[in-house]
């Protein structure tokens, strides 16, 4: 039986525990929270350490001390995380819903999140190139 569907996620090794991310990249984009209502939006703004040909990051092993804004998600931590992306295994397994079938761990292989067009892989810019102030430009809603 596959690891997710017979361990809760707070049973995971590490090893477990960081394969269940997809690659989609979608939780590696610039986010705006609305001040009055606190809703989340994605934009199509890349982090500046995410490799937008790979969906990558260029350091995981330092990006918390590299990028201020950058996150890790625990198991811990996870039920607080509502601006995942609806299609995040994280979320999905902490909602008690399936792994999709373009999951890399559901058909194995670890390009269906790209062939399913699930990533941000073309579809996004690196933060470089957009000013602060024009954030707001590149709200994107993304279709799951």
């Amino acid at each position: 039986m596959s690891f997710w569907l017979s361990k809760s996620l707070s049973e995971m090794s590490s090893v477990e525990w960081e394969s269940l991310c997809d690659g989609c990249a979608k939780c590696c984009l610039h986010k705006l929270e609305d001040e009055d209502t606190g809703d989340i939006f994605f934009t199509n703004v890349a982090c500046q350490l995410l490799d937008l040909e790979s969906c990558q990051c260029r350091d995981y092993e330092n990006r918390l001390a590299k990028v201020p804004d950058c996150f890790k998600l625990t198991p811990e931590n996870l039920s607080q995380q509502d601006w995942l992306p609806e299609t995040c295994a994280y979320r999905l397994l902490y909602e008690g819903k399936p792994l999709p079938s373009w999951h890399p761990l559901v058909s194995g292989n670890d390009q269906s999140v790209h062939l399913s067009g699930m990533s941000v892989r073309g579809r996004v810019v690196a933060e470089q190139s957009v000013q602060p102030d024009d954030m707001e430009d590149h709200i994107v809603h993304w279709v799951d």
